[in-house]
């Protein structure tokens, strides 16, 4: 009989591969526009570094690989948005985004990755430390949603951080913190604890402000203001 953290780990999957796939709206709305108009990469370029590591992370720690699956889908996902953005990137953005792309997605994951292999012969201090560069870099990435309730409060608007973004967040996250327990895993148990809390306190403002007059920005700007948040809500999450 499978562990329970193999149901656990299951449930985490389905629930992380709608959050990969949340910005299709967006992207839709890029395709049919044929521009990325006001959108930027840097949240699904991010998203992408970080599926990446975390489905080497899966490879290389015995036991984890429905951590790898899952973010291997995620990075094939982030692959195609990455591309339709270079694709659709109005001319004077899009030398920029190919060097981004080039130094997240290319360059930084080749050389974390021959990093630690070089610097550990033992196959789990390589684990170890893959794994610590994996929280680190979803820690950082949490600026995006403390950046989303600093909007809310400001504004006193949920247009910017979405309520079913906010709901996979918070359920993402206690998922994958179960899972870490379960696992003894302190590299996935951090960040994910983290985005359970960010997601609590979301929930908790959504709640707060939903029937609030706002205040600030226009339609347009929180219109892209929310598919942004879109593109980094895994960021803590997919941090499986």
């Amino acid at each position: 009989m499978a562990e329970p953290s193999f149901y656990i780990g299951v449930i985490g999957n389905v629930i992380s591969v709608l959050v990969f796939l949340s910005p299709v709206e967006t992207f839709w709305k890029i395709v049919k526009r044929k521009s990325t108009e006001e959108y930027k990469s840097l949240p699904y370029i991010c998203t992408l570094l970080g599926s990446s590591l975390w489905t080497y992370y899966g490879i290389v720690t015995p036991g984890e690989y429905l951590v790898s699956t899952v973010n291997g889908f995620g990075s094939l996902v982030e692959i195609i948005y990455v591309s339709l953005f270079l694709f659709y990137a109005p001319r004077h953005l899009k030398l920029n985004t190919i060097v981004v792309v080039a130094l997240l997605n290319v360059f930084f994951p080749i050389a974390a990755i021959a990093a630690t292999r070089s610097a550990f012969k033992d196959e789990k201090m390589r684990s170890q430390s893959m794994g610590f560069i994996c929280a680190g870099l979803n820690i950082i990435m949490y600026g995006s949603p403390l950046s989303a309730m600093k909007t809310v409060v400001t504004t006193k608007s949920v247009k910017y951080m979405p309520f079913w973004l906010s709901f996979f967040l918070f359920l993402n996250g206690a998922i994958w913190a179960v899972y870490a327990s379960l696992q003894h895993d302190v590299f996935l148990l951090v960040p994910n604890g983290l985005g359970f809390v960010f997601g609590t306190i979301q929930l908790i403002l959504y709640g707060i402000y939903r029937n609030a007059k706002p205040a600030g920005l226009s339609n347009c700007s929180s219109e892209i203001a929310a598919d942004e948040e879109e593109g980094l809500t895994s960021r803590a999450p997919l941090l499986s």
